[in-house]
């Protein structure tokens, strides 16, 4: 293959690659990466109600996946816009907060139809909020943010694009011999390497991967906060991709995405695990302290979002908006939530949960 970093890649070689990846170094890390997923998927199991995680881990991996990309938000910012219809976040909060959308939307998705094509335009089209396709036009190219030096040019043409994608999802679903870990690292390098859209693509495929994993019925949700070992260790991220197309050094690559996968699964298992010893203390206080007006239900819900609002409460069922708001003054007079003011309306903020989740540097794992 030949390749110059500013001439398209038009000639990016099919799936799979033609060496042979399966090293004994890398069957190894999937073994110890597939514990560690097999470990996540139990304990996601454990939480009785999945929205107490679909509405956290996420919005975490929206948050260091869109930073990989430069668009800084905070843990906080995220969780306290997370059900904001009034459009008062700032453009980089927003834009992380509709990854979190793409994700669910291509969970939901995965009902229909496996893992394809239709599924990653649609992910990047709810991720960028505008109605875009394969890209048609040429002059796509990433450059080093240091030098300005162009260090890849990705191929071009719509036709090729929907060619190397058709190829891409036949890889994916067929090559059934190949351990689906390993399938992972070489399909987000692949996409990566195609580049299909004209922005977006990045964090779309980081989407994608935890979507596969979905498919493959390796998770039972989308819960694997895989973005925190790639913002970690960003550009050996970067260098290793970039290393596949220039020398074919697929093995380092692949390494580096099950280890991904291993430490992003143990953390991540001991997070849920944290929520979950955290939900059963406040209800057991919740019970003792506010008897009259303990139920679990209640209990969950300050756990589904770190800020709460009275309309959390009506719009689940738990208490009509009168009983709702003096359910959450009794919560903050007895020390489970804060309150502070947003705009007109007030947010009950559950401080233990937010530190718990806020806490993206500490290793737990």
């Amino acid at each position: 293959m030949s390749f110059r970093p500013d001439q398209p890649f038009n000639d990016l070689p099919p799936l799979p690659p033609a060496q042979d990846i399966e090293t004994k170094a890398v069957l190894k890390a999937c073994i110890e990466a597939r514990a560690a997923l097999a470990e996540l998927r139990v304990s996601g199991q454990l939480i009785p109600n999945q929205a107490v995680l679909i509405n956290s881990i996420p919005l975490l991996e929206a948050q260091a996946s869109s930073e990989i990309e430069n668009i800084v938000t905070t843990s906080d910012r995220l969780f306290r816009f997370a059900n904001d219809a009034q459009g008062q976040a700032d453009p980089a909060t927003r834009e992380a907060l509709r990854y979190r959308t793409a994700l669910h939307r291509g969970f939901g998705m995965l009902n229909q139809r496996p893992l394809s094509t239709a599924i990653a335009v649609e992910v990047c089209r709810t991720i960028k909020g505008v109605d875009l396709d394969i890209r048609n036009t040429p002059g796509t190219a990433l450059v080093n943010d240091a030098t300005g030096a162009v260090i890849y040019t990705p191929p071009e043409g719509a036709d090729l694009l929907r060619s190397k994608l058709a190829n891409w999802e036949r890889y994916i679903h067929e090559v059934e011999e190949t351990d689906p870990l390993i399938r992972l690292a070489v399909m987000h390098y692949q996409f990566e390497a195609i580049h299909p859209f004209a922005d977006g693509n990045g964090r779309t495929g980081r989407v994608l991967n935890l979507l596969y994993l979905v498919d493959k019925k390796l998770l039972d949700i989308p819960v694997l906060y895989l973005s925190r070992h790639i913002i970690q260790n960003k550009a050996t991220y970067y260098r290793y991709l970039l290393e596949v197309t220039t020398s074919g050094s697929w093995t380092q690559w692949v390494l580096f995405m099950l280890e991904a996968i291993r430490t992003t699964a143990q953390w991540t298992t001991a997070r849920i695990g944290a929520i979950r010893d955290l939900l059963e203390q406040t209800a057991d206080r919740m019970r003792q302290n506010l008897p009259k007006i303990y139920s679990r239900e209640l209990a969950e819900l300050i756990f589904v979002n770190p800020y709460c609002r009275i309309s959390d409460l009506v719009d689940s069922g738990v208490a009509k908006r009168q009983t709702a708001a003096v359910y959450l003054k009794a919560l903050t007079s007895e020390g489970f939530l804060h309150e502070a003011k947003a705009g007109r309306e007030n947010l009950y903020i559950n401080p233990a949960l937010l530190a718990l989740l806020s806490d993206r540097g500490q290793s737990t794992a």
